[in-house]
């Protein structure tokens, strides 16, 4: 299969090459931290028929939300978690035509699932997920079903403007007649590793290539920050933050560091732009950044956003690898969780590959 993308070549493109040709160690038993840390989030997020439960916006559910929760249940290597988790995102959001998934689920709406759209992290995110579920537990069924995914990503959502080739945050809603509108932070590059090794296909090279390369020209403000969501003009490439959207490096721009951390990118531009903003503003760190006055937010980030700063800071082999379950009680909302978890198994990963 091609999507008939132009090949990239340079530094960034070698680096996408040597990081999807990596092979990941396979998961080790997990501690009873780990374990506990999971049993927490399961406790206060997860409803009985595995519908996980963003507290901080209206009870409403995502396929991100869903995504993330699996990858930490195989974690924790607990099945019978992930099982119930996927059950439900897979009865309950996956579209008809494809292998992807509708976004949002509103419960207390006539009809929850109100809007068919996809988001694309969500999307990586479950198909990593089933494919990390095949091989730790032998289940040819979910590998096939990442697989499944991987394939319509690169089929339904990948598009040229200029001479990159981009990922669209969904399938519908983000082309417009002069440019694309990128969301940087759903480059999972962890994910994109793993499905290119699952979906066999040049493409993903490419993707990640031009995915870096975004990520260092996409730099504004005084502490030249990407923004939550960018635009990519299709004649030229030329980059801006996107309008409609707040010019903001915020809730959604901080997961950039989590993926290069996890992946091993821990010299690329972008996440040393973020540490050196962060290493400047006073703790706890504010919320976002306004981009194009340079002002903070009035209030502080969220003990999530604050353990990926320490995550970002550290050196990838030092540091707790298990948040204390303490933390998943006091924690403010889902979000602000589940990158506590997500910050402690990015932190795991590279010192496994340190080690």
């Amino acid at each position: 299969m091609s999507t008939g993308l132009f090949p990239r070549p340079g530094v960034a493109r070698r680096q996408a090459l040597g990081l999807l040709a990596t092979t990941p160690a396979a998961a080790a038993a997990q501690p009873d931290a780990a374990r506990a840390a999971w049993a927490a989030f399961q406790a206060r997020y997860v409803a009985p028929e595995g519908r996980v439960v963003d507290t901080g916006n209206g009870g409403v559910s995502h396929s991100e939300g869903q995504g993330w929760s699996m990858l930490l249940a195989v974690r924790a290597d607990d099945r019978r978690g992930f099982d119930r988790l996927y059950d439900w995102t897979r009865r309950t959001l996956q579209r008809p035509r494809d292998a992807l998934h509708a976004w949002r689920y509103r419960p207390d709406a006539a009809t929850p699932v109100d809007d068919p759209n996809n988001a694309t992290d969500g999307d990586i995110c479950i198909a990593w997920a089933l494919l990390e579920a095949g091989q730790r537990w032998g289940s040819a069924e979910h590998a096939a079903a990442g697989a499944a995914i991987g394939r319509d990503v690169l089929r339904l959502l990948v598009r040229p403007a200029g001479t990159y080739g981009v990922l669209l945050p969904g399938v519908q809603g983000f082309e417009r007649p002069d440019h694309l509108v990128v969301n940087l932070s759903y480059y999972v590059f962890p994910a994109l590793r793993r499905l290119a090794q699952a979906v066999p296909d040049a493409a993903w090279a490419r993707l990640a290539a031009d995915g870096l390369t975004l990520l260092r020209r996409a730099s504004f403000g005084r502490w030249q920050l990407p923004p939550d969501w960018l635009q990519v003009a299709r004649r030229d490439g030329a980059l801006a933050p996107a309008t409609g959207w707040p010019a903001r490096f915020s809730f959604d721009a901080v997961r950039v560091p989590l993926w290069l951390c996890w992946a091993g990118l821990r010299q690329e531009p972008a996440l040393v732009r973020a540490n050196r903003f962060w290493a400047a503003s006073a703790p706890p760190p504010p919320a976002w950044v306004d981009l194009q006055t340079d002002s903070p937010a009035p209030y502080p980030a969220s003990p999530g956003v604050a353990a990926l700063v320490r995550l970002a800071a550290s050196d990838g082999k030092t540091g707790p690898l298990h948040p204390h379950p303490r933390e998943i009680v006091d924690s403010v909302d889902y979000y602000s969780t589940v990158l506590i978890l997500l910050s402690a198994w990015a932190l795991e990963e590279a010192k496994g590959s340190i080690g």
